[in-house]
């Protein structure tokens, strides 16, 4: 046979399911984006078309939903444990299964006399972060012995208006940046973190208190650090991260660096005192990187894109 099968998978991607639990009148929601790949003994399929070890797509997106009313959503980690145990347990072919998740936040409509507090240090006035924008994700990939999980986030908007720098750097006869010494820093994170949870013999982290306390350190290094460069500002939030949370060895980062350029305003007579910027789309400066907990081998990819 002049060709072999290599590496293969399949299953039923991008599974919306929605889980309203009803807490008498106080209702709670998890909006989740769902896939499912499963690999394992399935040469026969490719080479020969017999379904024999097949479980089909169809069902595999059934049990997706099942599993939100029989298990409930705690959290995008534990549901996609939950799946990947039943496959890999349930399906004898069946050796790896790999669950991707996005989670998409809903954030109650406060009334009129409601309270709200801003997500991050009380006494920082120059950071902001635009509420219900980011989109949560998680890994969880089980072959029947360990456990990897991957969690982050996406889309998630930040920016200082100042406490950012940005000088000293390398010029040649095409540098035409001017150097800043007080510049609007922004970028939109993409991070994925991975946890040292691997076997079934290990405590569990409470996933729902992890990400949401891995979100405040980093929302929290953003807006603290004074920035010389975005580089520097990647390491801080990742290192605020792992030097909390012992649970994280590894977290990498993708921020595009969301350039504001202060708009010239002298040909109508009036002054730009940092007040008055274009907002660039593109090209962007696009910073990424690791930061691992010392003596961890890196198992994140590199290429995130399709993570």
């Amino acid at each position: 046979m002049p060709t072999i099968l290599g590496q293969n998978q399949y299953g039923k991607a991008e599974n919306r399911v929605v889980k309203i639990t009803r807490d008498g009148d106080t209702h709670h929601i998890k909006d989740l984006n769902v896939s499912v790949a499963l690999s394992g003994e399935m040469d026969d399929v490719h080479y020969s078309g017999s379904n024999a070890h097949v479980v089909p797509t169809d069902t595999t997106k059934n049990t997706v939903f099942a599993f939100a009313k029989e298990h409930g959503i705690e959290s995008a980690e534990q549901f996609g444990i939950h799946l990947a145990r039943h496959f890999v347990t349930s399906q004898e072919p069946i050796k790896t299964a790999r669950i991707r998740i996005e989670e998409y936040a809903w954030e109650r409509i406060a009334t009129s006399d409601a309270n709200s507090r801003f997500i991050g240090s009380d006494e920082v006035k120059h950071s902001f972060v635009r509420k219900n924008q980011e989109i949560r994700t998680a890994q969880i990939t089980f072959d029947g012995e360990k456990w990897q999980v991957v969690s982050g986030l996406k889309d998630l908007t930040v920016l200082n208006s100042t406490n950012s720098e940005f000088w000293g750097y390398v010029k040649d006869k095409y540098t035409t940046l001017k150097e800043a010494y007080d510049r609007i820093l922004a970028t939109d994170v993409s991070a994925r973190w991975r946890y040292n949870w691997t076997s079934d013999e290990q405590r569990m982290p409470n996933w729902e208190k992890s990400y949401e306390q891995a979100r405040k350190h980093m929302l929290h290094a953003f807006a603290e650090t004074y920035s010389l460069s975005l580089q520097q500002t990647l390491y801080q939030m990742g290192s605020r991260i792992i030097n909390n949370r012992s649970e994280i060895d590894e977290i990498r980062f993708s921020l595009p660096n969301n350039h504001h350029f202060l708009v010239d305003l002298e040909p109508f007579g009036l002054k730009n005192d940092n007040e008055v910027y274009f907002a660039a789309d593109r090209p962007y400066g696009l910073i990424e990187g690791t930061v691992l907990r010392d003596g961890v081998e890196p198992q994140i990819p590199v290429d995130m894109t399709n993570l």
